[in-house]
């Protein structure tokens, strides 16, 4: 989680969780936890922003060559002194580009209530480039809070390839209504609760152990927008709320 700057490739699955579990057991022999959590698992929460058109949605419902992501990260149960993380996330074809600045919880808060779209100069951050960077895609596009995404993780690193990094996240939950992410891992399931997304990260190639395993279980790669799916869920229940709310009527 200490990473800052990267650039990698991302490939995604969506698996049954008892196959995660019979994965994580295959794989032990070439990977280790990640560092962070017991036994590499850890919670994250994230605040994801859009523009007033929902151009970041579009972007990547639309899977344009170029897109882009602004989002506010933590991880765990955290109080409004605990570090938070501002992060850019931009996938051009298949490379993952991400910049990331620690930032206090509440500084983060500060910056974001800031009414006209300034930038205090008093933030205590890690990366003042990656700050600057976040404050102009933010200014640009006028982007504004949209939606908590929340969900458990399982990480793993390579032992022999140390490129390698392979995620699992599961009980995935977004919410619209509280936009304060350190009220935890609140809201509506967006993906079924059985179902795990399987990410394979690397700087260069999969290694051909994992290739070869990917098979055996016959993982085929998915398109899955954690930002979209939550999006289009919480569309969905705001059209049902306001059905119930205005029943039609009918009369003869």
């Amino acid at each position: 989680m200490a990473q800052e700057i990267f650039s990698r490739y991302e490939l995604k699955y969506l698996i049954p969780f008892d196959m995660y579990l019979m994965l994580v057991e295959e794989m032990t022999p070439y990977m280790r936890y990640d560092k962070f959590g017991t036994e590499g698992k850890y919670n994250i929460i994230s605040l994801y922003f859009d523009s007033p058109d929902y151009k970041i949605y579009y972007e990547t419902r639309n899977k344009l060559y170029f897109r882009q992501k602004l989002r506010l990260r933590v991880y765990n149960e955290v109080t409004m002194e605990d570090p938070a993380f501002f992060e850019v996330k931009q996938k051009y074809k298949n490379v993952v580009n991400k910049r990331r600045t620690k930032i206090s919880l509440q500084d983060a808060y500060r910056y974001l209530n800031q009414s006209d779209f300034s930038l205090p100069q008093d933030l205590n951050i890690s990366n003042p480039q990656t700050m600057k960077e976040v404050h102009s895609f933010r200014s640009l596009y006028q982007l504004q809070p949209e939606v908590v995404v929340s969900y458990d993780r399982q990480a793993f690193h390579g032992i022999y390839d140390e490129d390698l990094r392979v995620t699992f996240d599961y009980n995935l939950m977004c919410r619209s209504h509280d936009l304060r992410i350190e009220n935890g891992p609140l809201g509506t399931n967006f993906v079924d609760s059985n179902l795990v997304i399987m990410e394979v990260k690397v700087t260069h190639s999969v290694p051909l152990w994992l290739t070869r395993l990917l098979s055996d279980f016959q993982c085929k790669k998915q398109s899955v927008s954690k930002f979209c799916t939550s999006i289009d869920l919480m569309a969905e229940e705001r059209k049902r709320d306001t059905a119930l709310a205005n029943p039609t009527v009918y009369t003869g």
